[in-house]
């Protein structure tokens, strides 16, 4: 899954001023409706997992030691990030997170196995240690121990397993990824369109819906609709049944 770090940001900062506005009678200082991937700067101490996972992974990718090539991914990969330069003399990594959230910064702190992809070249390689520096987080592989060897990694993406993302603390926190997708539709049952991103404009989180409509000459295109991703808007999150239920009209 692609990032649109660049393209996010630029609609967060377009919207800040105004997306965040209650409707009329809404209390201005309501709490956001769970948090979604916390950024990497939640966590300032590395991360050591260079015990366990001693060999392959169970789907046989891998061997400790190596980083190796493999024909695909996970089914659940996830591109978190992308490898910026190589960071010191000892085979370390310098990893920019997407920062707008949507893909889990928090699972290159916690995950052991790392899929790394440039181009048609697919690689596998365990993680030994990661920390966050700056504003990028630093890692180190087995099988890369030098910066020449850093350096044949620079603009690698990077993926890491779904199932290797945090647990979150409660049921009303979601990763962005899990709600991309997701149809919606108001407490009236009528549908609004389907989730096609997530926008961080620093307050909270908006989905950004996509619906079918037709301009003024009656050609089909893509409408849009903001809708803050807070409990007073957002009443049901279902999973399991691909739905998500607003308080939101249709000509909002």
């Amino acid at each position: 899954m692609s990032a649109r770090d660049s393209e996010s940001g630029r609609k967060s900062e377009a919207i800040a001023g105004s997306i965040g506005r209650p409707k009329p009678g809404q209390d201005e200082g309501s709490a956001t409706f769970g948090a979604f991937v916390r950024k990497p700067g939640a966590y300032r101490v590395a991360v050591d997992v260079s015990s366990g996972d001693k060999g392959s992974d169970k789907s046989g990718n891998a061997p400790e030691g190596a980083l190796e090539p493999v024909e695909a991914l996970p089914e659940d990969a996830v591109e978190v990030g992308f490898i910026a330069d190589a960071y010191g003399l000892k085979g370390w990594v310098a990893v920019v997170p997407y920062a707008n959230g949507k893909q889990g910064g928090d699972a290159l702190l916690s995950a052991k196995r790392w899929w790394l992809v440039k181009g048609r070249e697919r690689k596998s390689t365990r993680c030994l240690q990661s920390k966050v520096h700056a504003d990028t987080i630093v890692a180190r592989f087995a099988g890369c121990d030098n910066r020449d060897a850093a350096l044949a990694l620079k603009g690698h993406t990077v993926n890491i397993a779904r199932s290797e993302f945090p647990k979150l603390d409660s049921e009303d926190e979601f990763y962005w990824v899990d709600l991309i997708g997701l149809d919606v539709e108001n407490e009236a049952g009528v549908a609004l369109g389907r989730v096609a991103d997530l926008i961080d404009n620093g307050a909270h989180s908006i989905l950004r819906i996509e619906y079918p409509a037709s301009n003024k000459d009656g050609k089909p295109v893509t409408g849009e609709r903001l809708i803050p991703f807070i409990g007073v808007y957002v009443k049901t999150v279902d999973r399991a049944t691909k739905r998500i239920v607003v308080d939101w009209d249709a000509d909002y």
